[in-house]
């Protein structure tokens, strides 16, 4: 307990140098936290797009992104005519731009589209998707920052559309979109008779090793891929987790020179007591483990202030106009663990030097040190 004591009353004695250690491991936790919640959350709301009452992802063969993906009608014809699909729902991805907003994701869909009767319908209703030529859908909270009503019409990149209805939907990229009939969205985009991606639901899932191996057999030009093994096979996911993780690191990394500085600084202020504890009796053991152990309370520190800085941020930001409704943040405990671990190990790494100096001060000559 004596060696605990010290531990904070170091601490206190040094605060200012020790705030500014827990500040840099606080910075590099809410960084850290915000950039994975964020990535992650996108990836996981693209995730159930393509998953809604699916089992297989269909898209073209060696594509480098499923926007540059080309799934052709007689290819989803194919498709739906094979006995181990109960259904299958085209989907074509684009980018449009609106007014002061540059970038608003618009899905192209087909009425009979899974996602359309699920959705929560604050104006129109099911039936109207594509009854009428000319007509575009909004997620409501597209509507919100359009500021777009059903019935009203809008500008959406070089055309103008009226509102035929407008829906709530969970997803965030989905809720923030814009949608057309299929075939309205192949016009808009020149895209043929082609959509980006074919969601497949199949009548029996234990035959999907045999429809992915008939499918591409069949249509060379196209691969079938399981959504859990789509997910982990996504080049875009991959590097979008690898940047997170990168960039979290390196806030982390500037979170360790803080707290070395602090050590090391910490370490020569305190050289004629450092002696005095060899002289009572501490070896260099102990001395070593009283410097880690004041880093592991400022990480600690660190940990919780930062956690709480970026919850807060992610709160901030999930209510952020400008963000459209793209940011919803999501983490996974192992995530969690993993900022935790990294913050400690962090802290351990910045206090190595300053702990082997301080074991090896020699109380003679620490004794006479100016």
């Amino acid at each position: 307990m004596h060696i605990f004591s010290l531990i904070f009353t170091n601490l206190r004695r040094h605060r200012w140098r020790a705030l500014i250690g827990m500040a840099g491991i606080a910075f590099g936790v809410a960084a850290m936290l915000t950039i994975l919640a964020i990535v992650t959350g996108a990836i996981g709301m693209f995730q159930r797009i393509l998953a809604s009452d699916s089992h297989y992802l269909v898209f073209e063969r060696n594509v480098s992104d499923l926007f540059f993906s080309s799934v052709t009608r007689e290819q989803v014809d194919a498709i739906r005519a094979r006995p181990e699909v109960a259904a299958a729902h085209p989907v074509l991805f684009g980018i449009v731009s609106a007014p002061d907003h540059p970038v608003i994701t618009c899905f192209g869909i087909e009425a009979s589209d899974p996602r359309l009767a699920k959705a929560e319908w604050r104006a129109g209703k099911v039936a109207d998707f594509g009854a009428r030529p000319d007509e575009i859908f909004l997620g409501a909270r597209a509507a919100e920052f359009l500021g777009a009503h059903a019935g009203q019409t809008i500008a959406v990149g070089r055309g103008t559309f009226r509102v035929g209805g407008v829906f709530k939907t969970e997803n965030g990229f989905e809720d923030g979109g814009v949608f057309l009939p299929l075939k309205a969205a192949q016009d808009f985009f020149h895209r043929g008779d082609a959509a980006s991606v074919v969601t497949v639901q199949l009548r029996d899932e234990r035959r999907g090793v045999e429809f992915k191996g008939a499918l591409e057999a069949a249509q060379p030009g196209v691969i079938a891929l399981e959504n859990r093994e789509f997910n982990s096979t996504y080049n875009s996911f991959k590097i979008l987790n690898f940047t997170a993780w990168a960039v979290g690191v390196c806030a982390f990394c500037l979170g360790g020179l803080g707290v070395a500085n602090t050590m090391l600084l910490s370490v020569f202020t305190r050289i004629r007591e450092i002696a005095v504890l060899r002289v009572c009796g501490f070896s260099g053991r102990q001395v070593a483990g009283l410097i880690f152990g004041e880093a592991a309370a400022i990480a600690a520190v660190g940990v919780v202030v930062g956690f709480t800085l970026g919850f807060v941020l992610l709160a901030v930001l999930e209510r952020v106009p400008q963000f459209q409704g793209y940011v919803q943040a999501s983490l996974q405990p192992l995530v969690l663990v993993g900022i935790v671990a990294t913050a400690f190990v962090t802290a351990a790494g910045g206090a190595i030097y300053p702990a082997r100096f301080a074991s090896r001060i020699q109380p003679a000559e620490a004794l006479r040190y100016e």
